[in-house]
């Protein structure tokens, strides 16, 4: 039997003690004394710790950075739309088609727009309300209001359309300039994309005096090039200059996805300026127009005719008695008559290949040469005549 020590004995009974009280304790048998839960139970206050009654104040984002810590492009950013969104609204047309059953199917579309005046009028592309039977206008507050359509000009892809505030303040967006527009200005569209309302986007102008064709064959001139993020749902919106003036219409956009890859085109407002109180006086656009039958040359043609160019517009009639007879100009020969489909096509007459400089490739060239062009307008066509060029000063008609 082995022996311990009087040291050894109480070594033991400390170690032993020690162990059973931390035991007790784990257990919850003893508590100390001054722990800080008890302390402010007891009415202690802890300094970053408000006690009830206290009034505790959230500061929001613009109170904690300053007022100084926008910069000053955000400040104009930020005065822009708040000026501005307002003023954008949603636009969804509804047309029909019909089902098998010949049962009429609605179809919506959407778009944006920009009031321009107190009374009602909007601005928007042509393409957002083409075909619509029902137009209703949504404002910012989510007030719904059915528009109609006032005026339509489908070579600039416009539209006005006005609906009926019932008296109420409208918020307008002023109307600035295109002309002085210079490359790598800044610029903010407002739209409403996969319809997200009045989405701000900003970018610079890319490019000017871009001429875009359209689907439906139609090139627009001049038009606007910007990286500012443009997206189905844009359409007919605004794109404004640092100031908050419109600038351009938001119209398209290049994408092979559909989406925005930084390449999107504005009908310019000079162009919407000019068209404007015509939209708003006759609902369309009084255009000048060469009294002819023109025709789109086309390959078989070409080959059939053994015609000198493929690229032209051939006049097949010339009207009697017309501006374009008394200048000079030469339709086909009724002995030379053939048929394209429905159509009777007179061979030998003249084919335009320019007018006022501008090079005529396509029946739509022509259209765009003559967009700007008023009745009584004098014009100088350039024509081919079997092997010879020949220019003629044309005064214009107008167009039916």
């Amino acid at each position: 039997m082995k022996l311990y020590n009087k040291t050894q004995l109480v070594f033991f009974g400390v170690f032993c003690a020690v162990i059973a009280l931390l035991l007790v304790y784990l257990l919850g048998f003893i508590r100390l004394p001054f722990s800080p839960a008890e302390s402010l139970a007891a009415g202690e206050t802890d300094r970053n710790i408000p006690t009830e009654g206290t009034q505790v104040q959230f500061l929001d984002t613009a109170q904690q950075l300053g007022a100084d810590e926008y910069s000053n492009d955000e400040k104009e950013n930020i005065l822009v739309y708040k000026r501005s969104n307002e003023a954008v609204v949603n636009i969804t047309s509804i047309s029909f088609s019909y089902n098998w059953f010949l049962e009429p199917v609605p179809q919506e579309g959407t778009g944006s727009g920009s009031i321009i005046d107190a009374s009602g009028i909007v601005i928007t592309n042509y393409h957002v309300i083409k075909g619509a039977k029902e137009l209703h206008i949504t404002l910012f507050d989510g007030s719904d209001y059915r528009g109609e359509v006032i005026g339509v000009d489908p070579e600039n892809d416009l539209a006005l359309v006005k609906f009926d505030a019932q008296g109420r303040m409208l918020t307008t967006i002023p109307l600035g300039a295109s002309g002085g527009l210079q490359v790598g200005q800044k610029v903010m569209a407002i739209g409403n994309p996969f319809a997200l309302e009045r989405t701000l986007t900003i970018g610079i102008v890319s490019g000017l005096g871009r001429p875009v064709k359209t689907r439906e064959g139609i090139v627009i001139k001049e038009m606007i090039q910007t990286d500012a993020s443009i997206n189905p749902g844009n359409s007919g919106g605004p794109l404004l200059n640092s100031r908050g003036e419109m600038i351009g219409i938001n119209t398209m956009i290049y994408s092979p996805s559909g989406g925005s890859v930084g390449i999107g085109f504005a009908v310019p407002v000079d162009t919407a300026r000019r068209v404007i109180p015509e939209l708003i006086e006759y609902g369309e656009v009084r255009r000048g127009w060469i009294d002819i039958k023109p025709v789109q040359l086309f390959p078989q043609l070409v080959r059939y005719a053994r015609l000198q160019t493929d690229q032209g517009v051939l006049v097949s009639e010339v009207k009697p008695g017309g501006m374009a007879e008394q200048a000079g100009i030469r339709g086909g020969s009724k002995n030379r008559a053939v048929r394209a489909g429905r159509n009777i096509i007179y061979l030998g007459g003249d084919i335009i290949i320019e007018v006022d400089g501008t090079s005529i490739e396509s029946l739509m060239d022509l259209y765009s040469a003559l967009e700007d062009n008023k009745p009584g307008d004098i014009v100088e066509v350039t024509v081919l005549r079997g092997r010879a060029k020949k220019s003629l000063h044309i005064t214009l008609s107008e167009r039916s």
